[in-house]
């Protein structure tokens, strides 16, 4: 007997069970063979405070300093490495800078907007007939994803947690005491169950008899790219289209790469499609000055997000003892520190952290039971 079941072991499921385990009796639940195999292994996170809606935007102030200050022995390395983002426009594009540099001012920091020769200094490949401007974020950070993802493991274990892998759930049964959990290594019983199952989070909250959240898993294509020939990119920030429409930033020597896609997909072990990875390439082909002879690794993950693209967190409103920690979208790593602290307050019905409602979090912006959600749910009824 549990007192919490986790379904998922990427780093939502990982990062609540180390929380909850410090006082409560845990298992986590992993289908596949390893925790982490979908989008949690598939991420190329990057910290930035300015990437997301409000709700993003506050939670991830808040993991700054467990990332900066990690509890002691959680990893071998630091979690954040320095890795800037220079946003970059073409003329049609010039609010979008605007915005960004509003977004930039709201958290006390300021930069200003870059003309095409600063962006060419800085990016020597970036063509400056098609760029018209810029703003570089230089508080953004590259995230150690495995490092954290395997705290958060070893961590829950040291904790007393218990995880199962190759443990797909079968069934769901609600109990007078809580919930039996049939899964293809074992059966368990809990009192509460706690819906980490990233993409299939809808399909595992039909199993339990819950009403769909409306879920809807969107494709993210990624690539690794040949550097230009005598060029270090070491020292390069993270490219980024301001609308979202390509990324590239270095790599272990090479270039990471995306369309930055948002293909609506049903869960699954997400491939990359070519036509995602040619339209990656010519859109960045059409900003930098970067042959691709080859393409040495191409994969895809899925990135899944409720309609307000705000996580969904806290006790289902109709069903007893079931909870929800989904909806994470592409902003599951940078916020996972604050996030799993705001689940393990809430799944114990204690109060959020002072320190993340400080930061700006409310706990409505992501309940199951805010009123956006529930308008779809009428719609879908």
């Amino acid at each position: 007997m549990f007192d919490f079941i986790i379904i998922g072991g990427g780093i939502a499921g990982a990062s609540a069970a180390y929380e909850l385990a410090a006082k409560s009796s845990v298992l986590l639940v992993e289908r596949e063979s390893h925790c982490g195999y979908h989008t949690t292994g598939r991420s190329a996170a990057l910290f930035s405070e300015t990437y997301g809606n409000a709700a993003i935007r506050a939670l991830t102030r808040a993991s700054r300093s467990m990332y900066e200050v990690p509890p002691e022995g959680f990893a071998q390395n630091e979690l954040l490495s320095p890795r800037s983002v220079l946003y970059i426009a073409r003329d049609d594009q010039r609010d979008g800078i605007a915005a960004m540099a509003d977004i930039l001012g709201s958290s006390g920091k300021t930069s200003p907007v870059m003309t095409p020769a600063d962006i060419c200094r800085r990016v020597s490949i970036i063509r400056p007939d098609y760029v018209a401007c810029g703003l570089l974020d230089e508080t953004s950070r590259d995230i150690d994803v495995h490092a954290l993802h395997q705290g958060y493991l070893k961590g829950a274990r040291a904790r007393g947690a218990s995880i199962a892998t190759s443990a797909d759930v079968l069934a769901l049964k609600r109990t007078s005491t809580g919930w039996d959990v049939a899964t293809s290594n074992g059966a368990f019983h809990g009192t509460t169950v706690i819906n980490a199952a990233g993409a299939w989070a809808d399909e595992v909250a039909a199993a339990a008899g819950a009403a769909r959240i409306g879920l809807t898993p969107l494709r993210r294509t990624a690539m690794i790219l040949d550097a230009p020939d005598g060029i270090d990119v070491s020292s390069w920030p993270l490219v980024l289209d301001v609308d979202e429409e390509f990324y590239f930033k270095p790599e272990a020597g090479k270039l990471l790469a995306s369309p930055a896609d948002e293909t609506p997909s049903e869960p699954c072990d997400a491939q990359a499609d070519e036509m995602d990875v040619a339209i990656a390439v010519d859109r960045i082909q059409q900003a930098a000055d970067l042959p691709v002879r080859s393409i040495s690794r191409r994969w895809a993950g899925l990135r899944t997000f409720a309609a307000d693209r705000s996580p969904v967190v806290g006790y289902d409103p109709a069903l007893a003892n079931f909870f929800w920690l989904a909806g994470q979208g592409g902003y599951g790593i940078q916020t996972a520190p604050a996030l799993a602290k705001v689940a393990a307050a809430l799944a114990c019905h204690e109060a959020v952290p002072d320190a993340i409602l400080e930061a700006g979090f409310d706990a409505g912006s992501v309940s199951p039971a805010r009123k956006e959600l529930q308008s779809l749910q009428r719609l879908q009824a």
